[in-house]
């Protein structure tokens, strides 16, 4: 009764262990749009924008609290011997002193050329800044998961046509063999059927590596661990391939309205301007109010110590003016970088509405590039596909060469290939292009 009871507590581990594996080893199915909105939160290059935000409006609470009164307190007790002055009442004595004193200041700036006002519009420039360069960063995420995804589905159908290819050529081989034994060709076509075959083998294996590749990639861009095993979503089979209506300059346009990068570039310019005011700031004089309460006491009094603090206890309320004369040029050369860096920045702006150009330009002439090779690449793989079936006929009936059969495989391979990289590369300039006018990229 033991051993039974062993065998079944064996067998019963081994089929939760295979359920719990085959569990495990279920990849996830996950299609463009999960990728993305799972991205655009998880991905460290956005997080880390999301914090530069956060530490800028750090920065724009500092600049406000810098407006307002601080208040320090004191106290301190003190011991002099011989010839010296009573720190509390001031007379000169020569004898043991024991004085005490507490109090509590203040100040707090009143003017200072407008300093601390367009600090604080600057700062809040810098928020406004990082929340677009937050958008920035999603936006460069989304396109790399679009990329990636893509990619993804290429080499997965590049799988597909060399484990077609590689079925193929076995059956070749058996062929092959089958007429050498009937002695209807030489040898060397035989070995070419096998080489063929090993030649679609290695490219089986080279398809798939690419596509585990790629998928590397994108776990990397959604930030998974490597135990997670992930397959992306097929896209459906009547998308329209050939849609691009749009004008180049009418997508320029927008894109120049939509885009973060243009937000940042004239954000950029407003924060040196900005710098530039508190610059010549730095010219006007700088008015504070100072005030203070306090008391003391001191050994030399023959009154206690509460009577003492009662009496001694003053107040103290002023102005306080700092006016610049000289401070070796540091203000003017202050002036002169914050001038310079306004040029900079709309320097900069220029580069980015190039930049913006060159990338809305790119798309469109590959897109249109990419629906012409489209269309040839379909035709191609139609006249390919009749031509290699017609040379297997030939080739089964012997009056084709293994050579020449394995040309006219490798001329429709390459047929194949050439047309689901003129689809992809059609789906994804289409969607650039939709990305750059403010639509969602979705297939």
């Amino acid at each position: 009764m033991k051993i039974i009871s062993q065998i079944f507590c064996f067998f019963f581990v081994i089929i939760v262990s295979a359920q719990t594996n085959d569990t495990i080893a279920k990849p996830q199915i996950w299609s463009l749009e999960d990728c993305i909105n799972y991205a655009v939160v998880n991905n460290i290059t956005v997080k880390d924008a999301d914090l530069g935000k956060e530490i800028s409006e750090v920065d724009y609470n500092r600049a406000k609290s810098q407006k307002l009164p601080n208040l320090f307190g004191s106290l301190s007790q003190n011991f002099s011997n011989g010839n010296t002055i009573d720190p509390i009442t001031s007379d000169y004595v020569t004898d043991q002193i024991y004085s005490s004193n507490i109090g509590v200041t203040s100040s707090m700036t009143l003017y200072q050329g407008s300093q601390l006002t367009n600090q604080v519009k600057q700062n809040k420039l810098f928020v406004e800044q990082n929340e677009f360069l937050v958008e920035e960063a999603k936006n460069n995420i989304i396109v790399s998961i679009l990329e990636n995804y893509l990619q993804i589905l290429y080499a997965k159908e590049d799988i597909l046509i060399a484990e077609n290819n590689l079925v193929a050529s076995e059956n070749e081989v058996v062929q092959a063999k089958a007429r050498l034994d009937a002695g209807t060709i030489a040898l060397n076509d035989y070995t070419e059927a096998q080489s063929q075959a090993a030649t679609n083998k290695y490219n089986v294996i080279t398809a798939k590596n690419n596509y585990q590749q790629y998928l590397i990639t994108l776990k990397q861009l959604l930030e998974l661990g490597p135990l997670d095993t992930i397959e992306v979503e097929s896209i459906p089979d009547d998308i329209d391939l050939i849609n691009l209506e749009e004008d180049k300059i009418a997508i320029y346009n927008k894109a120049l309205n939509i885009l973060p990068e243009m937000n940042t570039s004239d954000l950029d310019i407003a924060i040196n301007e900005k710098e530039l005011q508190i610059a010549k700031g730095a010219y006007l004089p700088t008015l504070s109010l100072i005030g203070s309460v306090g008391s003391g006491y001191t050994s030399i009094a023959d009154v206690n110590f509460a009577d003492q603090l009662n009496i001694n206890f003053n107040q103290k309320i002023g102005l306080s003016l700092s006016i610049p004369i000289f401070n070796r040029n540091e203000t003017k050369n202050a002036v002169k970088t914050a001038e310079i860096n306004i040029e900079r920045a709309q320097i900069q702006k220029q580069s980015t509405e190039k930049e913006i150009f060159k990338k809305v330009e790119t798309a469109y002439q590959n897109a249109l590039s990419a629906q012409k090779q489209l269309l040839a690449a379909e035709a191609s793989q139609e006249s390919a596909l009749q031509s290699y079936n017609l040379a297997k006929t030939k080739y089964e009936l012997g009056d084709l060469s293994t050579t020449d059969l394995i040309i006219n495989q490798n001329t429709y391979t390459t047929a194949q290939q050439n047309y689901n990289q003129a689809k992809y590369l059609n789906i994804l300039y289409h969607q650039l292009l939709q990305f750059y006018q403010g639509n969602d990229i979705k297939l």
